[in-house]
């Protein structure tokens, strides 16, 4: 059974599942406060850092435009332009194997595409959640449930991958942001 996390916990993940090498991270959503007349695209990215919380390069920034780094250990599966159905709406796949020595941490973020033109917000956005699932027995290991604390907020860095010694761990984040995907490329380091 999968464990439910808070805002805040870290929880070991190559540790105490040792099998672990590829991680599905599935991230999902429902709109229901909206009227506006415009679908929501809600987008999910993943930012590869350095020690100082910095991607070295445009590769190093994993989304709808640039689905797979280089390396092959981030693979985004695919931009999910309006959020319909059941489970997971986006999915980026982690494998363990190939992350690049200088990355120390994967910042995983979800963010509103055209959220000011469209006047929408996180406010509007409920039972949202990222789950880890371990690709190769297809086990879901844990589970996050955002919550309802967003009010203006057009991004979220909703979980973190880090590096601890060895061993590769799960923080679950949770943290809003306004100015959307520009702002958060500028919080990793990356020119807009």
């Amino acid at each position: 059974m999968a464990i439910q996390l808070s805002k805040g916990q870290r929880i070991d993940l190559t540790k105490t599942n040792p099998g672990l090498t590829r991680a599905l991270i599935g991230l999902g959503w429902d709109t229901n406060k909206y009227t506006g007349g415009a679908d929501f695209d809600l987008d999910a990215s993943a930012f590869l850092v350095d020690a100082n919380d910095k991607c070295v390069n445009d590769h190093d920034f994993v989304f709808y435009n640039n689905l797979e780094h280089p390396s092959g250990a981030v693979v985004h599966t695919g931009d999910n332009r309006t959020g319909e159905g059941e489970g997971d709406d986006e999915q980026i796949i982690v494998d363990f194997t190939k992350i690049p020595d200088h990355v120390e941490k994967i910042g995983i973020t979800v963010t509103i595409h055209d959220a000011e033109s469209r006047s929408q917000n996180f406010g509007q956005v409920s039972n949202a959640f990222v789950r880890l699932v371990d690709d190769s027995t297809n086990e879901e290991l844990l589970r996050f449930d955002l919550g309802e604390d967003f009010s203006i907020e057009t991004a979220v860095v909703v979980c973190e991958l880090y590096r601890h010694g060895g061993d590769w761990k799960f923080n679950a984040i949770g943290s809003g942001f306004s100015g959307g995907l520009a702002s958060l490329c500028r919080n990793y380091g990356l020119q807009v």
